[in-house]
């Protein structure tokens, strides 16, 4: 069989055993180079590329030829791009090569000043793992057709999970089919609302959202209480969607948990495609490390990329953090790393804070998740916006720190002994059936950490 078809064959194959998002980030740009005698001889993009495949695909690959009913007895992995491909990095990045050059100090890209978006954010170098498939699975599904599937997309989930960058590799990618797109945290759009009402130029704000394909706002959850801002949004959102155009979302939590959302808007943001991100697990948090530490070209011995990901479990940004720490540490003393020397560099930065959740990090985690202040938690208040965190904040306290009843009472307001025996037992049993407020509290108890 020739190689060409051969390799198309093996490819088809190799469809059928792994996942669409799997097989796009890293099949999509590979081909067959040689074949002879049972030797295969397989061209990739590069290094991670080629230690991924030969460590998670080597067997489906071998498998796939199997089926075929061709000889096989040795695979290799070869570094090399076509020229197609080539011709279109070089289309979209013609400074790479001098860029590429510069990676050993700290990345500086260039922000796009007309739609906020950064150029090193980008479905290629977007690590794809169980923990995400769905979310890259959608979001690739809607920088193809932008405006026909999926919209809105809504996207949510911890910080530093790589929300921004999958969003933003959609940008993009749309950016490229010379489309319209602006990216904006929802921050910068309430800023603007109100702006434009004290200066008296609402309609000049509205006009820059008018005409744009691609609508992208991070972090959508800062809307919460905002009645004038989500007003202005609800009629942008209205505009661009009954135009086809494409409104992506991130946020925190999914829209169901935002609380002070109009109603209105929550059926919006619940009308299309929602999809989270959640922790990587072991592997995936190992092979984002080794392609951020490829990215600066900085030789991240096997022992120590292994300690960082077992250390940092619920944070991308944190082993990029990590290492970035190493980089420089090398770079300043010029020594090679060893783990000893990592792990008293990384100390700061791997000292896990969980043994040490005080009552005031919960009381801030609780009052920050349903947007309101520390005297209305402690107040007397029977709205029951304000009595279900009430509740939720005594129930924590008792679980998570084993406070006796009488101390919880004291230490919110001065509550009786049976008032919080009784929020701990309510929100004990909602927690027996209730998926809402389980995932609400899950959520509760990741931001103590971070508060």
């Amino acid at each position: 069989m020739e190689k060409e078809k051969l390799w198309e064959s093996i490819l088809a194959e190799v469809q059928l055993n792994i996942s669409q998002a799997n097989f796009n980030t890293w099949f999509k740009n590979t081909h067959l180079i040689e074949y002879e005698k049972g030797k295969l001889v397989i061209a990739v993009p590069n290094a991670f590329t080629r230690e991924w495949l030969k460590s998670k695909h080597n067997k489906t690959i071998i498998t796939a030829v199997e089926n075929l009913g061709e000889e096989i007895s040795s695979i290799d992995y070869v570094i090399k791009k076509n020229e197609e491909e080539k011709s279109a990095e070089d289309k979209r990045n013609p400074r790479r090569e001098e860029e590429n050059e510069k990676q050993m100090d700290f990345e500086k890209y260039q922000i796009d000043s007309e739609s906020n978006l950064n150029p090193k954010y980008t479905f290629e170098n977007f690590i794809v793992g169980p923990f995400n498939e769905l979310s890259h699975a959608a979001a690739y599904a809607v920088a193809e057709n932008p405006g026909t599937v999926y919209n809105p997309l809504f996207i949510y989930g911890k910080v530093g999970l790589g929300k921004t960058h999958l969003l933003q590799s959609i940008g993009n990618e749309v950016k490229s089919s010379s489309k319209k797109v602006k990216y904006i945290p929802a921050q910068e759009f309430i800023t603007g609302v109100v702006n434009g009402i004290r200066k008296g130029q609402m309609e000049s704000f509205k006009e820059k959202y008018k005409d744009i394909d691609v609508l992208i706002i991070d972090d959508i959850q800062f809307l919460s209480g905002k009645e004038k801002t989500q007003e202005e949004f609800f009629h942008t959102f209205n505009d661009l969607y009954e135009k086809n155009k494409q409104i992506i979302l991130s946020s925190d939590r999914p829209p169901k948990s935002i609380r002070a959302l109009t109603e209105r808007l929550r059926s919006r943001f619940e009308g299309g495609m929602i999809a989270d991100i959640n922790f990587p697990d072991f592997e995936t948090r190992l092979a984002i490390l080794k392609t951020k530490a490829q990215e600066k070209e900085f030789n991240i011995p096997e022992e120590i990329s292994e300690y960082i990901a077992e250390n940092i479990q619920k944070n991308i940004r944190e082993l990029e953090g990590a290492l970035n720490k190493l980089v420089a540490h090398h770079k300043l003393t010029g020594r090679k790393i060893t783990l000893e020397e990592s792990k008293k560099v990384l100390r700061n930065i791997l000292e896990s804070p969980t043994k040490n959740i005080s009552p005031n990090q919960i009381v801030k985690a609780v009052t920050k998740y349903y947007d309101i202040s520390e005297s209305d938690l402690k107040g007397n208040s029977r709205k029951k916006e304000i009595v279900k965190p009430r509740q939720v904040v005594m129930y924590l306290l008792r679980e998570e720190l084993e406070y006796s009843f009488p101390f919880i009472g004291k230490k919110i307001g001065g509550k009786d002994h049976t008032t919080v025996m009784y929020s701990h037992k309510k929100i004990k049993k909602k927690l027996k059936n209730d998926d809402d407020m389980k995932e609400e509290i899950a959520l509760i108890k990741q931001m103590m950490l971070s508060v």
